[in-house]
């Protein structure tokens, strides 16, 4: 069965040599209609090539005028099981999904109402990271999406920080500052999961006094107390407890947000299941930005209100490597078949007391996205590439060898309706098998 998508990768310092080399790998996977006729592209570029970036859009669109574009610049980008971190990298992945299916949102262009003749239900974000009050405009784009669910993340530059969101036919394409990106619709079928990268040092606790970013109580306790003793250090040996610190980090999270988003119930393709001892997708991880020894309060890089719950941590590579299988296994079983229950079996017409549940089971893998923290990739895995590698091998191993992939390294992660740090966020686009 031929595939709906496509992808393909080179490195390369001239732009131009690089797309030609992307393109002559296109090619040579025709006849296939992601390729011959892709309504859908994602192009994801090193900053080494963000100076081209409108150039660059501009070839993609000439060689393929149908097909709408979406991506960003990223200090690094993956495909397959490839990653480039700091080398001239272009990634490139086509798809002929149905147009009723998408619809491409940028600033200039937002994302039409449900009343405009198309229902949202979940999108693929690219931000610029310098956008005012980025968190609440997640949020609220979050809200506009009928699966509460998008997924995505920051682009990282250091020159030019740029995102791509280009419908078929129209100008421009290029953006600095705001939200762009892609929503499905419903039938569309999207998986899409979120994986940690840092391991919880104590239990979390309740902010019990707080203003601002910094946190003066935990659990009616200063926070900086319970800061040194779960660190097992001791203030007055700087030497020892300041290294410590500088390697700490808090997680936050707000113990409503699983019940308001009612994910394991209704939308089983974004559904997280809890670990003990590790953290869950409410979980924000920030850095922790300084401490006051005169009121014992630690102060994080984020508004962190009372009532709040947070716990200290680490960034932890086999906490990492485990939740990256963890989310694998969740996505395959979220596209086994499932059983349904005695009475629609009979409804179904079939024998005995269970059927094979249809429309969202039993699907097959079509193409990924993955967006990773550029304080992630093979560097903090241990070897060139390791974390692609690891996907793949979570997503199937042999199965998912060939499945087209890309995606980037990101200066900060979008799922839910969340931005994170120290994530990965792999999104899986299915069909019915």
């Amino acid at each position: 069965m031929t595939s709906p998508f496509a992808h393909a990768h080179a490195v390369h310092p001239d732009w131009r040599m690089a797309l030609g080399l992307v393109l002559t790998q296109l090619q040579a996977q025709r006849p296939a209609p992601a390729v011959d006729a892709p309504t859908l592209g994602w192009c994801y570029f090193s900053d080494h090539h963000a100076p081209a970036a409108e150039a660059l859009l501009a070839s993609l669109r000439e060689r393929f005028p149908g097909a709408a574009w979406v991506g960003a610049v990223g200090v690094g980008v993956c495909a397959g099981a490839v990653e480039y971190f700091d080398e001239p990298g272009l990634v490139v992945m086509l798809a002929a999904l149905p147009r009723e299916q998408f619809r491409v949102f940028s600033g200039q262009r937002p994302l039409p109402a449900a009343s405009e003749g198309f229902r949202a239900y979940t999108a693929q974000v690219h931000a610029d990271p310098a956008t005012p009050e980025l968190g609440e405009l997640i949020g609220e784009l979050g809200r506009r999406v009928d699966g509460r669910y998008l997924f995505g993340g920051l682009a990282s530059s250091r020159n030019r920080t740029l995102t791509l969101a280009a419908e078929a036919g129209a100008a421009g394409g290029v953006y600095r500052g705001g939200l762009s990106g892609v929503a499905f619709s419903a039938e569309a079928g999207v998986v899409s999961r979120v994986s940690q990268g840092c391991q919880p040092i104590g239990t979390p606790r309740r902010i019990t006094e707080s203003e601002r970013n910094i946190v003066y109580a935990l659990d009616g306790e200063p926070a900086l107390d319970v800061l040194l003793r779960e660190l097992g250090v001791d203030e007055n040996l700087p030497r020892e407890a300041l290294p410590r610190l500088r390697h700490t980090l808090a997680g936050l999270s707000e113990p409503e947000e699983e019940a308001e988003f009612g994910l394991p119930a209704q939308n089983p393709e974004f559904a997280t299941v809890a670990r003990r001892g590790s953290f869950g997708t409410e979980t924000r991880v920030r850095h922790i930005v300084g401490v006051d020894p005169q009121r014992r309060g630690v102060a994080v890089a984020e508004l962190a209100p009372a009532g709040h719950q947070l716990a200290f941590c680490r960034r932890d590579v086999e906490a990492a490597r485990r939740d990256l299988v963890r989310i694998g296994a969740e996505i395959r079983s979220a596209l086994e078949p499932e059983e349904l229950p005695l009475a629609a079996a009979a409804r179904a017409g079939t024998r005995g007391g269970t059927a094979l549940a249809t429309g969202g089971s039993g699907r097959r893998m079509l193409g990924a996205v993955y967006v990773s923290c550029t304080g992630r990739g093979g560097a903090h895995f241990g070897a060139p590439s390791a974390e692609l590698q690891l996907v793949r091998h979570a997503l199937g191993g042999s199965t998912a060898e060939n499945l087209p992939l890309v995606g980037f390294f990101a200066a900060g992660e979008i799922g839910h309706r969340q931005l994170y740090g120290y994530t990965g966020v792999l999104t899986v686009f299915t069909a019915p098998g």
